[in-house]
Parts: C-alpha cells; sequence; structure tokens
C-alpha cells in the first residue's frame, strides 16, 4: 500500500488541519464540518490526478473543444459519522461518483477491551471501479480493515482503493500495510506518533464525530 502525505508540502490543506486540531477553534462545528469537507475537496483532486482520462470533444457556443476528462468508474464510501463531511467534499469535486456507507463502531467490554462493531452497510457494485473509503480519524486500522472487507463481501473487488484519513497514527499505517492489499493508496494530511491505552492518536484532535455534531450519550 503507498502512503502519500498531502501535509508534508506546504498548503492550505495545513491551515484546514490546524484549525480542526485547535482546541478552542475546534470548539465551532460547523467550522469544523466546513474544514473537513474542504480537506475531502483537496483529496478528491490529488486523487483526481491518478485515474484514466480520454479526450471528449465539448460543443461550446463558438465551436468545439477538446478536453480529456476522467473515465474511471468511482464508489465514494465513508463510515459514518464522522466522515459524512469529509465524503461530501469528495463528492462535491468528483462527478458521477457513486456512495456507499457503513457504520462502524467501538463495542468496549472491561476496561480498555473493544471489538469493531459493524451495525449498517449500504453499498452500489465495486466490480471493475475505483473505491475511495474515508474515515476522518485513523487510529489503530481496525476499523478501515473491517470496512474494506464488508464492503468488498456486499459490492464485490474493487479494482483500485483508495483510502483518506486527514490523521494517521504511525502504528494505524503499518497495520493496514500487513492486511491491505498492494493495489491500494492511503492519503493522509498528518501521521502522529503516539496512541493512547483507549487507542487515541496523540495529539490527534479529539473525537472527530463529536465535534462535528454534538456529543453522544
Amino acid at each position: 500500500m503507498k502512503v502519500i502525505n498531502i501535509g508534508e508540502t506546504n498548503s492550505v490543506a495545513n491551515t484546514f488541519m490546524a484549525q480542526m486540531r485547535d482546541i478552542k477553534i475546534q470548539k465551532d462545528p460547523m467550522r469544523f464540518r466546513a474544514n473537513l469537507r474542504r480537506l475531502g475537496n483537496i483529496f478528491a483532486y490529488e486523487i483526481s490526478k491518478t485515474l484514466a482520462y480520454s479526450e471528449k470533444e465539448v460543443v461550446t457556443p463558438l465551436g468545439t473543444a477538446v478536453v480529456p476528462t476522467f473515465d474511471t468508474p468511482l464508489v465514494a464510501a465513508t463510515i459514518l459519522r464522522a466522515g459524512i463531511p469529509l465524503h461530501e467534499g469528495i463528492i462535491d469535486v468528483l462527478d458521477g461518483c457513486e456512495s456507499a456507507f457503513i457504520a462502524a463502531f467501538r463495542k468496549y467490554h472491561r476496561g480498555d477491551d473493544y471489538h469493531i462493531k459493524i451495525e449498517y452497510c449500504t453499498c452500489p457494485s465495486l466490480t471493475g471501479k475505483t473505491l475511495i473509503l474515508s474515515d476522518t480519524m485513523l487510529a489503530t486500522g481496525s476499523s478501515m480493515e473491517i470496512a474494506w472487507y464488508k464492503l468488498q463481501d456486499q459490492g464485490g473487488t474493487p479494482d483500485y482503493t483508495h483510502f483518506v484519513c486527514p490523521i494517521s497514527s504511525v502504528y494505524a499505517i503499518e497495520f493496514l500495510q500487513k492486511k491491505l492489499p498492494k493495489n491500494a493508496t492511503l492519503w493522509t494530511c498528518a501521521i502522529d506518533e503516539e496512541l493512547t491505552s483507549q487507542s487515541y492518536i496523540v495529539p490527534g484532535l479529539g473525537d472527530a464525530g463529536d465535534l462535528a455534531y454534538g456529543a453522544k450519550i
């Protein structure tokens, strides 16, 4: 699996990330969602450079223009609920992209022990298509792994997969490189070194779902 960290290059993406991490600015959920959506726009633009293109004739009021546009059939999937703004940013840019949704969360047992539980999945056919699977945080990688296999079970095997996670941990990247196919790319904007005993990313940004949509019971 190839890893591309767009945060290594100076761009406005790092400004959005800084605002999302800032303990004061992130108190505004509308700003947090907007920044996630804008990051989705940027990731989609970068992914668009990897797609297959062909030239098409476009009739203008004054003549005909030949323009290369992409031909790759796409499905954008996200893990609810934190991934919704990121997903919206992706499909805003990639016209004609189909959508898939999966609900995966940590089901805790005693202490810090938990397993990933999936309660909902809806997916079009993935056969012969490129999948873009997004989630805001990539902490252990377990949710992403389970989501990818669940989507594959339901929709078939995609030709290629792009994983989009604005913040990733070193641990999760190493985990996914062992567990997922090599014909995939992980797109991230920051790679953090630490995980807490509860498997939260440090410095991270907190609970992305709560920051975007409010605290849950």
